[in-house]
């Protein structure tokens, strides 16, 4: 062979071996960051699915007077209940893993012994200052199609409304999602969790507030004296009567945002503006919607165990419910938005109460604290 040729062969030979290493190095595969949310894959590498996935259904436990009285909790064809989704939503719920800071939960400002709402006037944050709205409290909150007081959080309102506290930098103040998801992932129990929740073992935001869902949609309230009361079990006091009827009355006119019996939510779960300051100190549902007609309007909150949830309204500004009764009372002023089954009295301040009726509007409120509520194992902190 020519001298020349053993050149050409030699050199043809090294380009051919180049090529094969960089394509051999080419296609290796990129190594996976403890938490990639597009890889599929469950970043702390320790579990590894035993069995198939099989959830167990769960079956929200109506009481007869809500079976007769209201329509079913609507559910997301995304998000159906079960018995590993409710209780991977009650570990999150009272995990603290969720703040940036690991010091506070969900449960630090919706604290079962005040039927999931919070003592002081407003939500204390992460950094232990507080916002300028009250801790609205989580009963009965699987029949609101919108939540938080202003109704920023639209259906699937439970999903959509745990978004925002665990990234705001006024509550739980997470980095971002992404970095929650890191934390989740590497702990030696979520992904299971999460696997035998949802059948993943990717953890992202989506599954995080679809199992907090879950497990709020089981926080119902149902047994106070009023709801005995309406199930025929004991009879109410002469005042709580009273209560109750001044209540439904044109005098009191009460029931328009808050229902009646046949209501057992005690709310219409609407927006209102009820005359609280005689200029809007806060647009409420019209600092949402853009609409000027929605400006001074905030949620209905429900009247269940209000003994456990104030100070009341949105700003907290009332700390007894003596307070807010004197408001509807004497407190009510015209605003330009306000209500037209309150309207009508606004010019005299209010209902303008005896005594005996405020009373009486007093112990027929009490009558709907749900003690067993607040003190229901299933709902605290596993």
């Amino acid at each position: 062979m020519k001298k020349e040729n053993i050149v050409i062969s030699t050199r043809l030979f090294k380009l051919c071996f180049a090529f094969l290493f960089v394509l051999l190095f080419s296609c290796k595969k990129e190594k996976i960051t403890p938490y990639d949310s597009s890889s599929g894959n469950n970043s702390s590498g320790t579990y590894e699915p035993t069995e198939p996935y099989n959830p167990t259904p769960f079956y929200i436990p109506y009481s007869f007077l809500f079976l007769e009285r209201l329509p079913p909790i609507t559910i997301p064809t995304d998000n159906p209940m079960t018995e590993e989704g409710v209780q991977l939503g009650k570990k999150l719920f009272y995990d603290k893993i969720l703040s940036g800071n690991n010091n506070l939960s969900c449960a630090s400002c919706h604290r079962p012994e005040k039927a999931f709402s919070d003592s002081p006037n407003k939500l204390t944050t992460v950094e232990g200052s507080s916002t300028s709205r009250n801790t609205p409290a989580l009963i009965n909150s699987g029949w609101a199609s919108r939540l938080f007081w202003d109704g920023r959080a639209g259906f699937p309102a439970l999903e959509n409304q745990a978004y925002e506290p665990v990234v705001n930098p006024y509550e739980m103040h997470s980095i971002s999602w992404t970095h929650v998801a890191e934390k989740l992932s590497q702990t030696e129990n979520y992904p299971e969790l999460f696997y035998k929740a949802f059948g993943t073992l990717t953890i992202d935001s989506s599954y995080v507030v679809k199992a907090l869902a879950q497990f709020q949609r089981t926080l119902i309230s149902d047994n106070s004296r009023m709801d005995k009361y309406l199930r025929n079990e004991i009879m109410l006091t002469a005042d709580e009567l009273a209560g109750l009827d001044l209540f439904l009355s044109e005098i009191g006119d009460c029931y328009h945002c808050h229902g009646g019996p046949g209501n057992p939510l005690w709310t219409d779960n609407n927006f209102y503006d009820i005359g609280l300051d005689p200029t809007y100190v806060e647009l409420g549902l019209g600092e949402i919607t853009g609409n000027p007609s929605d400006y001074g309007k905030f949620k209905v909150p429900t009247l269940r165990n209000l003994i456990f949830t104030g100070p009341y309204m949105h700003d907290g500004r009332f700390e007894t419910l003596e307070e807010v009764i004197e408001f509807y009372s004497t407190g009510i002023n015209d605003t330009p938005n306000l209500d037209p089954n309150i309207a009508w009295r606004a010019h005299q301040g209010g209902a303008n109460f005896t005594q005996e009726q405020k009373d009486q509007l007093l112990a027929f409120l009490l009558s709907l604290t749900d003690s067993s509520f607040v003190n229901n194992p299933a709902f605290q902190a596993p």
